[in-house]
Order: C-alpha cells, then structure tokens, then sequence
C-alpha cells in the first residue's frame, strides 16, 4: 500500500465518482479505477459499492475512510 493510493482512495470517496476524482486529480479514469483496484485487491475487501454507473463507499469503506483522513492529518502535523 502507498501513499498515493491512499490519495486516490481518498479523492474517489469525496467525490463518489471516478470521472470528477481523476480529473481533480489531473489523471486519467482508467488509470484512477485500475489504482483503486488494486487497493481493494491488497485489502481483500469492496470499498467501494457500484450502483448502476455510479459508486459509493461500502460499509468498510466508510471506516477506511475515516482511518486514511487520520492518517493525513498526522502527516500534515508531524
């Protein structure tokens, strides 16, 4: 796990749409989906749920989701 797929991760949960995430974060979708991906693939879980062509953050998700802002806030501190 990296940071940056942390970032990505991060992004998409704002948003809710890996469109307006990529394009925040200046990449392309298909290189955002694949990075998100391989993070559920790493954690062995679904962060993600997929409603039709939209998604939302899973049950897990939204508890990762709070852990990674924590963990950016400690960076930013430190």
């Amino acid at each position: 796990m990296e940071l940056l797929q942390l970032k990505y991760f991060q992004t998409v949960a704002r948003q809710e749409h890996m469109t307006r995430a990529a394009a925040e974060l200046g990449i392309a979708q298909p290189a955002l989906s694949q990075t998100i991906s391989r993070l559920e693939a790493e954690l062995g879980i679904s962060l993600f749920e997929r409603v039709g062509r939209g998604i939302r953050l899973s049950e897990f998700g939204k508890a990762y989701a709070l852990r990674v802002e924590r963990i950016f806030q400690e960076l930013e501190e430190g």
